[in-house]
């Protein structure tokens, strides 16, 4: 019994060490050491962080979402989580017909879908020119808030043309434009 322990604890030890050195192998390169570091700002509503070298030039500098629109998508990716964790308990009850089991995996397929059709959409509409975008679909109606500069009803027409082209012509679609900060 004592060696069965010890070989079980030897295995899970190297799968550890397998698991480690392949997020390791993985994992995105660290920083240079030639760069000084990473300067982080919070001013109205946005993130930024830049990456400066050694004479003080900067060399990467980016412009990350706004916080309102994170925590809508922190809230949506929250909501989903409890819907397939409540859907997770039906499949795996065996009191329950299969019936209903079946249907349980199917409605988790389907949120799954909407979340990679919500992600693409949003990825489509930062591609035409928009600051940020957030597509919040709930199978009867999908709500797109897009962070612009100007705003027009020929674009928010353009917008609604590419959703229902990526979704299917049944589900309403509402547009609304808020101003960039």
């Amino acid at each position: 019994m004592l060696l069965k322990k010890q070989t079980v604890w030897l295995l899970t030890m190297l799968s550890l060490v397998v698991v480690l050195s392949v997020y390791y192998i993985t994992s995105p390169e660290q920083q240079k050491a030639d760069l000084a570091g990473v300067e982080e700002q919070k001013a109205e509503g946005t993130e930024t962080a830049a990456t400066e070298s050694k004479d003080g030039k900067t060399v990467i500098s980016g412009i990350a979402s706004d916080e309102k629109f994170e925590a809508l998508r922190m809230k949506l990716e929250e909501q989903r989580t409890k819907m397939k964790e409540d859907l997770q308990a039906i499949v795996a009850s065996t009191d329950l017909p299969a019936q209903d089991r079946s249907d349980a995996i199917e409605k988790m397929n389907e949120l799954d879908e909407v979340a990679q059709k919500e992600f693409t959409l949003e990825t489509l509409i930062k591609s035409m020119g928009y600051e940020d975008a957030l597509v919040r679909a709930d199978g009867e109606n999908v709500r797109i808030t897009v962070k612009a500069q100007e705003h027009s009803a020929s674009a928010a027409n353009e917008i609604i043309q590419m959703v229902r082209t990526e979704l299917g012509s049944l589900q309403p679609v509402a547009v609304q434009f808020e101003p960039v900060k």
